[in-house]
């Protein structure tokens, strides 16, 4: 298949590699970004989430649109600005998306809409989640249900939508996998907290195919961007060392410490949701890494 595809969040970590197999594919990949004149080897437009305001020429051939916009969760302590900003960059922004498209010609044929696991509340216990559970009461899963509720009113304009629920998005270099390989490099690897809590992890292959997925066979609503076998923490230690050819002999990390560090979004790490990817599997989609180990060895072995 071949066409256009307009990227928000594009150079970041899975924008990156989302560009690389899309345009392996043949399609033209375009970006808005805050600061386009800086963005090499790719058609970039402006947007200013904050102003509100958008190169409405991005429009122009453009077949997808695939919004991964949003500031980091993990990179920096939730205050109460950090709170606003995370939910503002998500929420501001896929809202400036519904204007454009309301207001402009266009030929449109879906969005997909980048969403978190986090829709499910910090700890699900070993409760299986699939997409039509319930969501949690917590900061992460207000800020995923306002975000998602903002992809909604795009879908009101008849426009197919769908949103995929990232889980832990395991790269070769920077994201959570490479800050949690620098202790189990030294031997250091341990345990968070009991341990027990689940980890919906995915290769960034395989989310990056299943964006392109939903959107090739423009599927609609949510999906659970995870592979099909989560773990505990205290497993994901266990394979992460074995895979490194290091000791996980430490006792576990207490949770009052990550507490003390990390503030609220200790619970990230001290919770955790086991999430099904069986609707998408069910839509014929295919995981190249449906193992911890695999994905893994790919990846760091």
């Amino acid at each position: 298949m071949s066409g256009t595809v307009l990227i928000t969040g594009g150079t970041g970590l899975i924008g990156g590699r989302l560009t690389e197999l899309l345009q392996q594919k043949n399609y033209t990949v375009k970006y808005l970004s805050r600061n386009p004149k800086k963005v090499k080897d790719i058609e970039a437009y402006a947007w200013d989430v904050n102003a509100q305001t958008i190169d409405e020429a991005c429009l122009e051939g453009t077949d997808y649109i695939i919004n991964l916009a949003g500031a980091g969760i993990a990179d920096e302590r939730w205050d109460k600005e950090r709170k606003k900003i995370l939910l503002e960059s998500r929420t501001r922004s896929t809202a400036l998306l519904k204007d454009l498209l309301r207001d402009n010609d266009h030929k449109v044929k879906a969005v997909i809409s980048a969403s978190a696991i986090g829709y499910y509340g910090y700890d699900s216990g070993g409760v299986l989640k699939k997409e039509d559970s319930r969501f949690g009461d917590d900061f992460l899963a207000t800020v995923t249900k306002a975000w998602e509720a903002e992809a909604d009113l795009i879908a009101d304009l008849g426009i197919k939508v769908s949103k995929i629920r990232v889980g832990l998005v395991l790269t070769p270099k920077g994201g959570a996998l490479e800050k949690l390989m620098i202790p189990a490099k030294f031997g250091l690897n341990a345990p968070l907290g009991s341990g027990d809590q689940y980890m919906s992890w995915i290769h960034i292959d395989d989310l990056c195919h299943q964006f392109i997925y939903a959107m090739e066979n423009q599927l609609t609503g949510p999906y659970n961007g995870v592979a099909p076998n989560p773990v505990t923490n205290k497993e994901f230690t266990k394979t992460t060392s074995s895979v490194l050819h290091k000791p996980a002999f430490l006792p576990p990390v207490p949770a009052f410490m990550l507490k003390l560090i990390l503030g609220e979004m200790a619970s990230m790490l001290l919770g955790g949701s086991r999430v099904s990817s069986e609707k998408i599997e069910k839509e014929g989609f295919q995981f190249q890494y449906p193992h911890l180990r695999s994905a893994l060895e790919d990846l760091i072995g």
